[in-house]
């Protein structure tokens, strides 16, 4: 018997060492496979970072050993709320150039089972 509840899918981590992260923006990981109901962002490196999801356009930044969740849908039906669509992208790039670390982003998406 049905509930109504929707089990929460997470896709496999993105990551991007710091070596990779320059003064042009480059995608953390590949694109989103579901539309993506929570979003968790950590800077794991030694340095601010400047993030986007358009890849051009500066929109959020986060310190070093910060992180940000985004978590815009957990509370609504799987098909309605907001998402980040399927087949966007996060991008980073320096704000100061990090010398360790990693950044790290972790989706999670609405799956048909209960």
């Amino acid at each position: 018997m049905s509930t109504g509840a929707i089990r929460i899918g997470i896709e496999e981590i993105r990551s991007l060492s710091f070596g990779s992260i320059g003064a042009a923006y480059a995608g953390v990981g590949a694109a989103f496979e579901n539309p993506v109901r929570i979003l968790f962002l950590q800077n794991l490196t030694d340095s601010q970072l400047m993030f986007s999801d358009d890849g051009v356009t500066d929109k959020i930044t986060l310190p070093s050993n910060g992180f940000l969740v985004i978590d815009g849908t957990a509370n609504k039906t799987k098909d309605h709320g907001l998402f980040f669509a399927e087949g966007s992208r996060i991008y980073v790039k320096q704000v100061v150039a990090p010398s360790s670390g990693s950044v790290y982003l972790s989706v999670f998406y609405g799956d048909n089972g209960y």
